[in-house]
C-alpha cells in the first residue's frame, strides 16, 4: 500500500509542476480542525484545490462551531456527511478519528488526534526518507525530543516496523520518553530500538535524525516538567559536524529552539523539503480516497 501511495505521490509532483489538474472537480473536502494547524491544514486544502476540488473549512472548530454549544463530534460528522465528499479531521482527543470513521458515510482522514496518531505525517516522512536516501529498509534513525506526546513519531514508529532491518534510537528527556505501547509494539515486530542519552553520540551513527519540538501545550499545568524537557537536545552545527555526509535531519515542524537556524543552510537539513512533500502525499491520498482517474483528468 505504501509503495502504491508513493508512486501516486511521484505522479502528483508532476501534476503540481504542471499547475494541477481537474481530477477532483465537483468534489468537496471538509477541513475540520479542532486544533491549530498551518502545514497540515494548508497542504490538504492546497492539495484539494490543485486537483480541481473545493474546500469548506474551519481552523478552530473547538471555538467557532457548534461544539461550543455542546454538539458531539459524532453529530458534527453526521451533518458534514451531507455537505462533503471527504472529511479531514484534526481533534484534541486520541481516538477521535476512529470515532468519526465508525459513523461516517464518507472517508475520514486523520490529520492528528491528540497525542495519539498523525498517519499522514508518517506517510510524508517515509516518502521523504525514500526520496532523500533512496531506500527505507536497513536505515538507522534517531527520534529526538518529545516522544511521549509526539504523535508524529508514534505514527512513524508504527510504519517503520513494516520495513526490514530498521534500527531506532530514542533520545528524550526522562519526562517525555517514548511510551510503553510503542516500545511494546516495536518489540513484538522485532524492530531493534534503544533509549539513549547522548544526542552527539547517536548523531554519528544514524542515517536520519528526526527532531521534534517539546510540546508545551501538552503539559497543562506541569510547568516544571516542561522546563526540565525544553532545550535539552538541540541540533546545532556541532551536532551536524558529527553526522555522516549522506545523513539527513528531519522535523515535522513547527520548530521553536530545538534546531539552530544555522543548520538551515546545510544540505542535509531536509525539513523544508519534507514539508513540501506533504503536499504531494496529500494530493495522492485525496485522489486515492475519492477514486480519481489521474490519467484522464
Amino acid at each position: 500500500m505504501l509503495d502504491q501511495l508513493f508512486r501516486i505521490a511521484r505522479e502528483m509532483e508532476s501534476v503540481h509542476e504542471q499547475g494541477g489538474n481537474r481530477c477532483l472537480t465537483g468534489k468537496i473536502m471538509a477541513s475540520l480542525f479542532y486544533e491549530e494547524s498551518t502545514r497540515t491544514r494548508f497542504s490538504f486544502e492546497s492539495a484539494m484545490h490543485k486537483l480541481g476540488g473545493s474546500v469548506i473549512s474551519t481552523e478552530n472548530a473547538k471555538q467557532f462551531s457548534s461544539v461550543s454549544k455542546g454538539e458531539t463530534l459524532e453529530d458534527t460528522i453526521r451533518i458534514l456527511n451531507g455537505y462533503a465528499d471527504i472529511i479531514v479531521l484534526r481533534h484534541y482527543e486520541s481516538g477521535s478519528a476512529k470515532r468519526a470513521a465508525d459513523i461516517s458515510t464518507v472517508p475520514i482522514v486523520n490529520a492528528g488526534d491528540g497525542t495519539g496518531q498523525h498517519p499522514t505525517q508518517a506517510f510524508l516522512d517515509l516518502y521523504t526518507i525514500e526520496k532523500e536516501l533512496g531506500h527505507i529498509d536497513g536505515i538507522t534513525i534517531a527520534v529526538v525530543g518529545d516522544l511521549a506526546n509526539g504523535r508524529t513519531v508514534r505514527s512513524l514508529c508504527y510504519l517503520l516496523s513494516k520495513y526490514r532491518s530498521i534500527r531506532i534510537r530514542m533520545v528524550a528527556p526522562d519526562v517525555v520518553k517514548m511510551r510503553d505501547d510503542i516500545k511494546g509494539y516495536l518489540a513484538r515486530h522485532d524492530v531493534v530500538f534503544s533509549e539513549e542519552t547522548s544526542l552527539e553520540d547517536v548523531a554519528a551513527e544514524v542515517d536520519v535524525l528526526y527532531q521534534t519540538r517539546i510540546q508545551k501545550e501538552r503539559f497543562g499545568d506541569r510547568e516544571e516538567d516542561y522546563e526540565q524537557a525544553r532545550g535539552v537536545y538541540v541540533v546545532t552545527p556541532e551536532v551536524m559536524a558529527r553526522m555522516q555526509r549522506g545523513a539527513i535531519v528531519m522535523h515535522p515542524l513547527p520548530r521553536v529552539d530545538e534546531i539552530d537556524v544555522a543548520v538551515d543552510d546545510d544540505p542535509r537539513a531536509a525539513y523544508f523539503r519534507q514539508a513540501q512533500n506533504g503536499l504531494y502525499i496529500r494530493m495522492a491520498l485525496l485522489a486515492a480516497c475519492l477514486g480519481a482517474d489521474i490519467a484522464r483528468a
